[in-house]
């Protein structure tokens, strides 16, 4: 608040302008615009170029003046300063009075907020004290309630109650409460024998107890399991019924296990020397009873492919079936493999009252699903009631089964030994793969090596019966057999085994099947080639093969995809013959116009034109020859062509591709006439109508 002396401001003046004499020089110096700034302090230049000064030089003021006029301003502003500090003393007082309240206020405020400090520290540290204190106190509760915890189950796991006893001692073994009790027994004995491991004391106190417990458990039991396995031994018992009663019960076995080996030791040997005993005399029943319902007339070496037929070795002609099976057809015998595959087994004795016969592998698909039912069965129930698994499943199960498997192998290899049923046994093959493929859904591998065992077995005999039938054809002699067009019976005997045989392993294929089958095919086809050489006319010969390439591959369409290798072979063979036979019966009728044709097509071919005109006679020949008997050779060619062949399919397809040959040679034989013989020709349009009448109606 000093401004009490504006001297110093004042003094500045005279030393910086000290005298009119010193100023008019500088004015003069202007004036004349002489550079008197040259040799000036920088600072005074400075000054010098500042905007009031500047103003003044301008102006031409007196420097003294324009001093003492600055200085009166600065007194006035002065005074007027110090009224105002004047009139606002009072406020000033007032506010250094409000600012000394303030700083005592903010003493105070430091000196309590210390103080607040102090008690949080202090409240601080007692919070973390007893933070630590709740946490000890903590630890300590759960250490005590484990201890408590462990404690109250050790107690309830040792200690033998009322219950406990009077279930084992005095409930039937059939109670749930006896197998609840059973099993907290179990229990109490495994945690006993736990904990006498490790010393503890008080296990003595209820051992006594608990194997009194076990022994009485264990006479129970025992008496139980084998008054079960007993109840198999019964004659007509469904041991299934048992079977399922046991396994309500396998805890027993399980306790057995566990607490007396010996016990269940013998309850296993009891129900192996049991079980084995009921399923080998089962099974040779019911083997020996399925063969009598087997046909009594079986196939031999007379019923070869290539054995010359005989009115009393006919498979094809309708026989009591009762009394034979047909060797090469399969009618209705692959049902096994589809619809009658998982159907009920066959009854002996209803069937001989009924004196129904069957094939050999519907027998034996009978046989082999009441052992695939029954081993599935058993296997299961071992492994769920005796804890099996893996080898030693498998070795429990070979103990109980092994002498029945062993008896279908040995009666499999007496059937083999004697067959000539090539079907029978290859659907005996597919039926072992499909009951494998069963057990294995069925996830019982048991069965595996028996299976294999009987293909082992069928297989080198399927083999050497499908040879013995392909050698049967080619040592056949052609000139033995009477010269008929229809298809032969040899052929026919191919289509149906071909067709059997190719139906049957579409499943599962088989590259020896499909090698056996080519060898076949080769043979069928060097023979039906000999059969037609014997006929003397080319015309004989193109419809015999045609009618026996025809059945063949109507046999193999309908039994067999139509893609399959023989039936695309035999196709193509029976196109080309009914392409050949087409010519041979229009050649008779038509034979000019289509030679003149193929003679005068090879001619423009050339570019000789010319030669063909030459030849204008001969074609109008042949225009009103064919102008006057085409009608008569289309009703000749009808008749010759229904009569050639037995199927009427074929034979109508032939005489169309035959109409439409000769349509096509008409065409052709058109184009190379001249005008004049052109117009003599008869219309297509009649043809065409004609042609229609031989259209057939299905």
């Amino acid at each position: 608040m000093s401004c009490n002396n504006p001297e110093p401001m004042l003094n500045t003046s005279p030393s910086t302008v000290s005298s009119p004499q010193a100023a008019s020089p500088v004015l003069s110096t202007m004036e004349d615009g002489n550079d008197i700034f040259a040799e000036v302090d920088p600072q005074l230049d400075q000054h010098l170029k500042e905007d009031v000064v500047q103003e003044v030089l301008k102006s031409g003021t007196e420097l003294r003046q324009y001093s003492l006029q600055v200085e009166r301003k600065l007194k006035e502003v002065e005074n007027k300063s110090i009224q105002d500090y004047i009139k606002e003393s009072q406020n000033i007082a007032s506010l250094h009075n409000q600012i000394s309240a303030c700083d005592s206020i903010l003493e105070r405020m430091e000196s309590m907020l210390l103080t607040f400090q102090s008690d949080l520290g202090s409240i601080s540290s007692e919070i973390l004290f007893l933070q630590r204190k709740s946490v000890s106190m903590s630890q300590q509760l759960n250490n005590r309630q484990a201890v408590r915890g462990q404690l109250s189950q050790f107690i309830d796991d040792i200690a033998v109650s009322d219950s406990l006893m009077a279930g084992i001692l005095e409930c039937p073994v059939t109670e749930k409460e006896f197998l609840t009790q059973l099993m907290v027994l179990n229990h109490k004995i495994n945690f006993v024998k736990e904990q006498s491991f490790k010393d503890v004391k008080a296990c003595n106190d209820v051992r006594d107890v608990l194997d009194k417990l076990k022994i009485h458990a264990v006479s129970k039991i025992e008496i139980y399991l084998l008054e079960q396995i007993y109840k198999f031994r019964k004659p007509l018992s469904n041991y299934q019924v048992p079977q399922n009663t046991m396994l309500k019960y396998k805890f027993f076995f399980e306790f057995l296990l566990a607490n007396e080996r010996s016990v269940s030791q013998k309850i296993r040997k009891e129900y192996i020397d049991t079980m084995s005993k009921i399923y080998y005399s089962y099974f040779s029943t019911y083997s020996k009873r399925l063969k009598s319902l087997q046909y009594e007339d079986s196939a031999s070496k007379k019923d070869l492919m290539g054995i010359e037929d005989t009115a009393s070795r006919v498979p094809f002609i309708k026989t009591s079936l009762k009394q034979k099976n047909t060797v090469f057809t399969i009618g209705n015998r692959g049902d096994i493999l589809t619809t009658q595959l998982e159907a009920p087994i066959i009854v002996p004795h209803a069937a001989q009252e009924q004196d129904n016969r069957y094939p050999f592998e519907a027998l034996f698909r009978s046989e082999q699903y009441a052992l695939v039912d029954n081993a599935c069965r058993e296997y299961l129930f071992l492994t769920e009631f005796f804890m099996v698994r893996g080898g030693q499943a498998l070795e429990l199960f070979d103990k109980i089964l092994g002498k029945t498997l062993n008896m279908l192998v040995e009666n499999l290899e007496k059937f083999v030994a004697d067959s000539y049923d090539a079907i029978a046994l290859f659907l005996s093959v597919h039926l072992i793969l499909r009951y494998q493929m069963l057990c294995h859904k069925r996830a019982v591998p048991a069965l595996d090596r028996y299976w294999d065992k009987l293909q082992t077995i069928i297989w080198p005999r399927f083999e050497k019966i499908f040879r013995m039938n392909i050698e049967s054809v080619q040592n056949c002699d052609p000139l033995k057999f009477t010269k008929e067009m229809r298809p032969h019976y040899i052929t026919r005997r191919y289509a149906e085994f071909s067709a059997a045989i190719v139906g049957i392993s579409e499943t599962f294929p088989n590259e020896l099947v499909n090698r056996l089958l080519a060898e076949l095919q080769e043979q069928v086809e060097f023979f039906i080639l000999r059969m037609a050489a014997i006929f003397p006319q080319r015309k004989e010969q193109l419809i015999f093969l045609i009618n026996n390439y025809d059945m063949v591959l109507g046999v193999l369409m309908e039994r067999t995809r139509d893609n399959s290798k023989e039936a695309e072979s035999f196709r193509e063979q029976f196109n080309s013959c009914s392409n050949e036979y087409v010519e041979e019966i229009l050649s008779p009728h038509f034979g000019g116009i289509m030679q003149f044709v193929k003679e005068g097509e090879a001619l423009v071919e050339k570019g000789q034109v010319d030669e063909l005109k030459k030849q204008e006679r001969k074609a109008s020949a042949l225009v009103q020859s064919f102008n006057n008997n085409w009608k008569q050779s289309l009703e000749e060619l009808n008749q010759e062509v229904l009569s050639s062949f037995p199927s009427l399919v074929t034979g109508s397809s032939l005489l169309q591709l035959a109409l439409k040959q000769l349509v096509q040679y008409y065409h052709r034989f058109h184009k190379l006439l001249t005008p004049t013989a052109r117009a003599q020709l008869t219309n297509i349009h009649h043809i065409m109508v004609e042609l229609k009448k031989y259209k057939p109606t299905f």
